[in-house]
This record gives structure tokens, sequence and C-alpha cells, in this order.
């Protein structure tokens, strides 16, 4: 029974980190998409969010199965369950990525927007989070989770600036408005990326120490 656990585990964990790339994948064409105004790009995101969401269904049946055939215990419950977690929260990064796709294909089809808005600095953190939270899981590393986790602040102060710019652009021209509102969505969808990315590290010191750290960021950050 051991080993059959573990060759489920072992797939379980290829399934979940194939999920992770196809997300990774479609969040850099949705923002290469936003940034050069290339519309066929965006369409592509939008076109292939199928196949992330069936990924997720997969991944989740696959725990539920596990846990009924093998009911684990300890340190393989956790893992389970994080994976659960860390699936859900990936396919959402997904919708976010279709979410940026239509705002960009929406923004391509029309004039330019006569402001600069410089989303590099905001991309740059975001890819960071997103990326360095998928490698803390694969390897397990409670560090570079918990560094992770601190770098949110940077995102939540870069969306923050985003919208007071933004805001003030349009205060001087109100016929900028409906294709600024698009451009500050993108910013706070790229906020709730961050945010996911710190709850896949929250899970990750779960599954790997067995402390619950959600709402603890005070704490995190003191150390």
């Amino acid at each position: 029974m051991p080993k059959h656990l573990q060759t489920e585990l072992d797939q379980l964990k290829k399934e979940l980190l194939h999920i992770a790339a196809m997300v990774e994948g479609a969040i850099e064409k949705a923002l290469v998409a936003l940034v050069e105004r290339r519309s066929c790009l965006a369409q592509e995101v939008i076109d292939n969010d199928y196949l992330i969401n069936d990924a997720e269904v997969r991944i989740e049946e696959e725990c539920l199965k596990i846990m009924a055939l093998y009911q684990p215990v300890a340190t393989d419950l956790r893992f389970v369950v994080t994976v659960l977690k860390v699936n859900n929260d990936i396919e959402r990064v997904g919708d976010l990525a279709v979410n940026i796709a239509e705002r960009a294909l929406y923004l391509a089809q029309r004039e330019a927007l006569p402001i600069s808005v410089d989303f590099s600095g905001m991309i740059a953190d975001v890819k960071v989070m997103l990326s360095g939270s998928l490698d803390a899981l694969t390897n397990r590393d409670t560090k570079l989770a918990r560094q992770i986790i601190a770098m949110d602040d940077l995102v939540d102060e870069a969306n923050y600036k985003m919208y007071t710019e933004i805001r003030r652009a349009m205060g001087k021209d109100s016929a900028i408005i409906k294709r600024a509102l698009h451009l500050l969505s993108c910013s706070r969808h790229l906020e709730r990326i961050a945010d996911l990315a710190t709850n896949i590290c929250e899970d990750v010191v779960y599954m790997v120490e067995g402390e619950v750290i959600r709402h603890k960021s005070e704490v995190l950050m003191d150390e």
C-alpha cells in the first residue's frame, strides 16, 4: 500500500507542476499582450483557458481518490490537502490571466491611451512572486515561501500608486475614462495574483511545518 500511495503522490505532484506551467505561460502571454497591444496573443490566452480548467478538475478528482483509497496521514495527508488548495489558487490565477487578456484585447483594438503608465516594476514583482511560490512548493522550501510572502506589500504599494496615477489622468481627460478603467483593472488583477502567490506560500509552510500562518503577516514581518 505505501508503495502505491507514493506512486500516486508523485503523479499528483507532476500534474500540479503541469498546470502551474500552463498558468505561468498564460500570465506571460497576457502581460505581453497588454504591454505590446497584441490582440492575437490575448485571444490565445482566452481560447486556451479550458485546458487549465480541465487540468484543475482532474487534479481535484485525483486528490479525492487518494484520500478515499489510501487514507493518508501526517505528512502525506498535509501534502494532499495542500495540493487541493494550491490547485484551486493556480486555476484562479489562470482566470486572472484571462481577465487581463480580455482587457488587453479591448485596449489593443482602440486608440492608445495618452498617458504613460509603467507596469514594468509591478509585473516583474508579480512574476517573481508567482514563480517563487511554485518553486517553494516544488522544493518544500519554507524559507523561500516566507520571502515571497514578504514581497506582497511591494505589489500592494505599486497597485495603489497605479490607482492614484490613473485616477489623476481620468480627472484631467474624461474621454479616456473607459479605457483607463480597463487598465486600472489590470493593475488590480496583478495585485490579486500576488495575493494568490502568497496563499500558495502559506500553504507550503503548512505542508512542510504543519503550521498555519494565515492572518499572521505581522509575525512574519518581524522574523
